[in-house]
């Protein structure tokens, strides 16, 4: 159980707009290579879809070296601008440039363009964690009231609503060139566009957090690595958190490197990625203030479960769409992103409660190699996603084009992208239900949960 506080620190408004305004990077990193990487290469590349997974999903293992790297960097940096900006101003001038030469690559097809495309987006990894890492680390350390991170991930969660929808709505429609299937050069476009993008983000939240307050336990962490994973093995709440949060992203992020198939070869148009996507991010700014409300009514495990239940059901409602159409697959996917929203923002707000806990009973400063390990493992498993959806296809009997060279897909292949988009992800969802059941964490003053078998 959470320890009450000693005092209660307030996050100033802008501060809270500062950090908010850093989603930018987490939700267009994410989601503009898992909703049109993989369309991207086999499409316009001609790479395999099974190889195509396989780049999309490889660079994410770095994640499992650099990540906690750059959390224990920040962790033991002493600086004036603190432990955590100077990561935020690292990754601020390198992800921009990454994430652009990841679209804007030679004329090349097939194996070496998939090459080609993993080296770049290795690069994108390794910025996108110098800045990532630090940036989540930073809620559990500007407060210790625990419905206060709540609030305060509910404006980051705002930001996420409206970067998700430049990511699902003007980055596809960029790259689509407002139809049909897009060009190369609409291709690069859409990555000028969403690099420029980042990089105002990003510098907004550097400058935007220069008087974050820093609540957390002032001394680092200098113990070995041994010491630091013992340590944190026999925190149940982050490994219950961690194995949540990957469950959770893999069904996610299976969704977006199945939607535009999903567009095109179920609805009939891949102009409908961008509306799919607008029906998922619109509840993201409009329910929010719903999810805060039912976390204080029911705790925050409460909240997680009946978003995780929300977001099922609407997933696997939409298996139906052959059935009923267009219209039913975007009302279901409006109610997915009701659930999403939740899910989001409890997971944040749970993982700032556990940085903060460790802090409290250790006095060590670790919030970075929690983060750290946290999202490297995140990313390797909602990078898999892709990967799932592309051995899938391929089992599916699914034809790689180029665009002068359209093919009609067997009906196996169409089956296998509603699937992927409906069925698969709905079990996985469901699953996650049961862990959150194992996270333990309560407000303080609260009784803590009943074991759960």
């Amino acid at each position: 159980m959470i320890k009450p506080a000693v005092s209660t620190a307030t996050v100033p408004t802008g501060v809270r707009l500062g950090y908010g305004v850093g989603s930018f990077c987490t939700a267009t990193v994410n989601a503009v290579p898992g909703l049109l990487l993989l369309f991207y290469m086999t499409n316009f590349l001609a790479v395999p879809a099974w190889l195509a997974g396989v780049v999309v999903t490889a660079p994410k293992i770095w994640d499992l070296v650099i990540n906690p790297l750059v959390g224990r960097w920040s962790d033991r940096t002493t600086s004036r601008w603190g432990p955590r900006r100077p990561w935020l101003l690292a990754g601020a001038c390198t992800l921009p440039v990454a994430f652009f030469l990841v679209f804007a690559g030679p004329p090349l097809t097939g194996v070496p363009a998939a090459l080609y495309v993993g080296v770049c987006f290795l690069a994108t990894a390794t910025a996108y964690a110098l800045f990532e890492v630090p940036y989540k680390a930073m809620p559990g350390e500007m407060t210790h009231d625990y419905h206060e991170r709540t609030s305060l991930l509910q404006w980051r969660m705002v930001f996420i609503g409206l970067a998700t929808a430049i990511s699902g709505v003007l980055a596809p429609a960029i790259a689509t060139g407002g139809g049909g299937d897009g060009t190369l050069a609409s291709y690069r476009t859409m990555a000028l566009t969403i690099a420029v993008i980042l990089l105002t983000a990003m510098l907004g939240a550097f400058f935007g957090t220069a008087r974050a307050p820093m609540t957390g336990a002032p001394e680092p962490d200098r113990g070995g690595w041994r010491e630091q994973f013992a340590a944190i093995k026999g925190n149940p709440a982050f490994l219950w958190l961690t194995v949540l949060a990957c469950v959770q992203m893999l069904a996610v992020s299976m969704m977006l490197a199945a939607a535009p198939y999903f567009a095109t070869y179920t609805l009939g148009t891949s102009g409908a990625t961008q509306t799919l996507f607008a029906a998922l991010v619109g509840p993201i700014l409009l329910a929010m203030p719903l999810w805060v409300r039912l976390a204080k009514r029911f705790d925050k495990r409460g909240a997680m479960i009946l978003a995780t239940l929300t977001y099922g059901i609407g997933t696997t409602a939409a298996i139906a769409t052959p059935i009923f159409g267009s219209v039913w697959a975007h009302l279901m996917i409006l109610l997915v992103g009701v659930g999403y929203a939740g899910v989001q923002l409890m997971q944040f707000s749970m993982l700032a409660d556990v940085i903060a806990v460790d802090a409290a009973k250790t006095g060590k400063r670790r919030a970075g190699v929690l983060t750290g390990l946290w999202t490297a493992i995140e990313n390797a498993v909602s990078s898999s996603g892709a990967l799932f959806f592309g051995v899938l296809l391929s089992l599916g009997g699914f034809i790689e084009s180029e665009p002068s060279k359209p093919v009609q897909q067997p009906d196996s292949a169409v089956t296998a992208v509603l699937i992927g988009q409906t069925a698969i992800p709905a079990l996985i969802i469901f699953v996650s239900v049961l862990i959150t059941l194992k996270y333990r964490l309560t407000p303080p003053g609260a009784p803590a949960p009943a074991a759960s078998e």
